[in-house]
């Protein structure tokens, strides 16, 4: 066939997705190899651990998640809850406490503080008044194996290692949009993150395991520096490896429950994030632009509609899709029924290339029922009257053990 300049530039750059997929594949070969994921158990590195659960709310299957990291194989730890007294959640952690007498749990009513992110307020209270100096903080919708501790521990026996984070899977999928979303985050984005581990070295946590210490926390001024910033897991990994630590992608799966039920709720989340990405890094969230093979493909196939162009376009396509889809979520995380998922591949890089789209035409994120915008990386509220709003700085209240009445 006979092509012009520009058809030949437009085919090369309708490529351009299939490097990046080589290099995923790549990524998560090496990162899955026996020296990286498949490791010795630790059996003799066990410093005292302070996991930290700051909570909002109740997130499906709570009890389960917060009793599994009570189930932890592991000689000394904390488990320190920060909620409100009125939050729906406090009866579960309540009956934790009943059900598991051997564990020292403990409630910290309220954070004392009022912040555009809630959750890194109460980080502040937690940090400070965690006993121990290696802590780990997760989100109320992670649940964890017995091992989860040792693994954890075990990075920070190399004096180089100031931060751990974890990749993690749905215990269980009960319709097709949370089968599209494990689908999406298994052959998509954690092939970015083992993309970026493998270019630069992971430099950001997710917030299904944030592990660092409280020295490092310090370090970098403290969870108040990031109370008025979205992407607080993001955020904190790069704030440790700045100090000259590594950020470790630790070789253990944890588990995410699934918080949303519809379509649009998806959505809702998945184009928050995007907006919040593409205004923390405006460059490399544009760069994404040659990531999307599906379109690309569709675009090759449009300017030469040829059965040789749609069959070497789309074939190249869903080998190299498939082939990533298999390594991360099938020969690395051994996800059972994920071969009836890979079908779902196409339709999720659909979704996620119309969600990217969407990120460039918002201009603000609603947090908790306001509209903020990003100036210097800060979530600044839109309206004048929200933006002149005191934000008091009280003094932290008091510690309220276990066997203490939250204030009236």
């Amino acid at each position: 066939m006979l092509l012009t300049a520009a058809e030949y530039a437009l085919f090369v750059v309708a490529a351009a997705p299939f490097v990046y997929y080589l290099l995923a594949i790549y990524s998560a070969a090496r990162f899955f190899s026996t020296e990286h994921w498949k490791h010795t158990p630790n059996t003799d590195y066990f410093p005292p651990i302070s996991c930290l659960k700051p909570v909002k709310g109740l997130d499906p299957d709570a009890y389960e998640n917060f009793a599994s990291f009570c189930r932890q194989d592991y000689p000394d730890y904390e488990i320190v809850f920060c909620v409100d007294s009125n939050d729906p959640a406090l009866p579960i952690i309540e009956s934790l406490i009943r059900d598991f007498p051997e564990r020292q749990i403990r409630i910290l009513y309220g954070s004392g503080r009022t912040a555009v992110n809630d959750k890194v307020s109460r980080l502040v209270r937690l940090t400070a008044e965690a006993r121990h100096e290696l802590v780990v903080i997760s989100d109320g919708d992670t649940r964890v194996q017995s091992d989860y501790l040792r693994t954890v521990a075990g990075a920070f026996r190399d004096p180089k290692v100031g931060g751990g984070t974890c990749l993690y899977v749905s215990p269980k999928e009960t319709s097709l949009v949370q089968q599209l979303q494990s689908t999406g985050m298994i052959s998509d984005f954690f092939a970015s993150t083992l993309v970026a581990w493998q270019l630069d070295g992971i430099k950001f946590m997710l917030g299904q395991t944030m592990a660092t210490t409280k020295k490092l926390i310090a370090g970098f001024g403290g969870f108040e520096r990031l109370e008025d910033r979205p992407a607080d897991d993001l955020w904190l990994g790069r704030l440790v490896a700045e100090q000259g630590y590594e950020v470790k992608l630790l070789p253990q799966l944890v588990y995410a429950v699934a918080d949303f039920q519809s379509f649009r709720d998806l959505l809702y989340k998945r184009v928050r994030w995007m907006t919040v990405m593409r205004m923390m890094r405006p460059w490399g969230h544009f760069g994404l632009v040659f990531t999307w093979g599906l379109v690309w493909s569709l675009i090759a196939v449009a300017v030469y509609p040829s059965v040789s162009v749609a069959a070497v376009y789309f074939g190249i396509y869903l080998l190299l899709r498939i082939t990533m889809a298999w390594l991360i979520g099938i020969h690395g995380m051994q996800q059972k029924g994920m071969w009836k998922k890979i079908a779902l591949i196409p339709l999720w890089d659909a979704v996620a290339f119309g969600i990217w789209l969407a990120s460039f035409a918002r201009n603000t994120i609603r947090w908790r029922g306001i509209d903020y915008k990003l100036q210097n990386g800060m979530l600044v509220p839109t309206t004048q009257k929200s933006a002149n709003e005191p934000r008091p700085k009280g003094p932290r209240s008091l510690v309220h053990e276990v066997d203490e009445k939250p204030p009236a």
